[in-house]
């Protein structure tokens, strides 16, 4: 429940757009900042909130972090102002980013790795996977039948459940012991503000350019206090990011990979969302309900990705779902201006469904595969970070590259419908090519030894760690 609204709120907003706009009197620059707000401080604070879970009891703050969710999406559905509304979104970020890290390492540290563990990991990847489209589903049915608030205040009595039902379902843990937990603040305050402000230089890039003074100086700065972090850790006796992590071939391999995964695929629905309102002239509604058969090929095919990593390693089935999302886009990216859903929106999109199921399941398994108990937090802070960074980063680029061919097709004379038909159809095409190098990382930086081993001994019920 918790990371199924953790996803959607970063897409649930995307058709509401317009209505909010209109309500809160949102100029069109602004209205990005919705989204944005949230991607920020979401992208920005999960490494933080992953080692906060380790070192301060996971469950305890998994609930703090649902708890600040709840209370920020209460305030941004009574937003009065744009101002009000974008400090809502932001503060339903980093509740989701405390929230989301504990929620996995609660997962991995409560199942046995192996089938245990990947049965459990295969549900949590079909909602987190479904939560994207379902995101957009449920803002056109809320957007249509109760008005724009309501895409808020649907957390509120999931996030209350969940803080209440908390304590009764979940054991705490802590990966130190109450002589020695210390955080390191120095570390905490570089790497989140050197995330946040990477995010923030990418999803701006599409409003001021990636070469304007503002990007490129934010992307300096974001280079300079992420340095800064690796020199306080390497120096601080107990770092929030130990780099011994990084020897295990397998956690670098799944988090590259992650980062394509986010790249190719975020934006996807950001794309699906414009074609169909802008091009089509879909209502809110029916675009909403647009995204119901690739919600469900998401859900169907992360259940089946738990069984199959078992039988042909996590390694394989990552690579298959990565060949399974580059089709899709390169089929998305045939998309017509006079097309029809039928024709160019619903083949394409189970077999996206198809494809993300397939790979974010793997991705996940291999990205806390012969982890420690201790590192539970840190590696799914990791995982979660590299995604929402390639999403922001996609997001940026193939935003970017839909615009400037749109506009391109605009100066040779080419009507509204075709000249954004042109733009989408280039970005799906760059999108099929990050699925596709992620495809060729994961086959050579992910371990065919580390794979083997975990479906070997996950038939065998008998898992031990993975050699890093």
């Amino acid at each position: 429940m918790t990371q199924f609204v953790v996803v959607i709120d970063a897409s649930i907003v995307n058709v509401a757009l317009p209505s909010i706009g209109k309500a809160l009197d949102f100029s069109q620059n602004d209205l990005s900042w919705v989204v944005n707000s949230y991607t920020l401080t979401f992208g920005g604070f999960l490494l933080l909130g992953g080692r906060l879970a380790d070192y301060l009891g996971r469950r305890r703050v998994f609930m703090i972090g649902m708890t600040l969710f709840a209370l920020a999406s209460l305030a941004g559905g009574f937003a009065q102002n744009e101002t009000w509304l974008i400090a809502a979104r932001a503060v339903q970020g980093l509740g989701a980013a405390i929230a989301s890290p504990a929620a996995l390492s609660i997962i991995t540290t409560t199942f046995e790795e192996g089938q245990e563990r990947n049965n459990a990991l295969g549900i949590w990847g079909a909602v987190a996977g479904a939560g994207g489209a379902a995101g957009v589903l449920l803002g056109g049915v809320l957007t249509e039948w109760a008005g724009w608030e309501w895409v808020l205040f649907v957390n509120v009595p999931i996030g209350l459940f969940i803080v209440w039902q908390a304590p009764k379902r979940l054991v705490e843990s802590t990966s130190e012991e109450e002589s020695d937990r210390t955080l390191d603040l120095p570390g905490a305050v570089t790497v989140s503000a050197g995330s946040a402000l990477l995010v923030y230089a990418m999803v701006d890039a599409i409003k001021v350019g990636w070469g304007s003074t503002d990007t490129i100086l934010r992307l300096i700065g974001a280079a300079v206090l992420l340095v800064a972090f690796v020199v306080i850790e390497l120096r601080t006796r107990k770092p929030l990011i130990p780099f011994s992590i990084f020897r295990k071939r397998t956690l670098r391999g799944a988090n590259l990979v992650g980062i394509l995964i986010g790249m190719s695929l975020f934006s996807m629905f950001f794309l699906i969302t414009l074609y169909l309102q802008q091009v089509l002239g879909d209502s809110a509604l029916k675009a909403g309900l647009s995204y119901l058969p690739l919600a469900i090929a998401i859900i169907l095919a992360a259940g089946a990705a738990s069984a199959l990593v078992t039988k042909v390693g996590f390694k394989n089935m990552l690579i298959v779902g990565m060949v399974f999302v580059a089709v899709a886009l390169a089929w998305f990216s045939q998309i017509s201006p006079d097309g029809s859903y039928a024709v160019d929106v619903l083949g394409p999109s189970i077999l996206a469904g198809i494809g993300l199921g397939f790979s974010f399941v793997p991705v996940t398994i291999a990205a806390v595969s012969g982890t420690e108990a201790h590192e539970a937090g840190l590696a799914s802070g990791l995982i979660n970070t590299a995604q929402q960074v390639g999403g922001a980063l996609g997001l940026a680029i193939l935003a970017s590259i839909a615009n400037a061919s749109t506009n391109d097709a605009f100066k040779t004379g080419a009507d509204k419908a075709t000249a954004l038909t042109n733009g989408f159809s280039d970005a799906f095409t760059v999108g099929a090519c990050f699925a596709v190098a992620g495809a060729i990382l994961a086959a050579v930086l992910i371990s065919s030894k580390d794979s083997a081993e975990h479906a070997e001994a996950a038939r065998s019920g008998a898992l031990e760690p993975v050699a890093a």
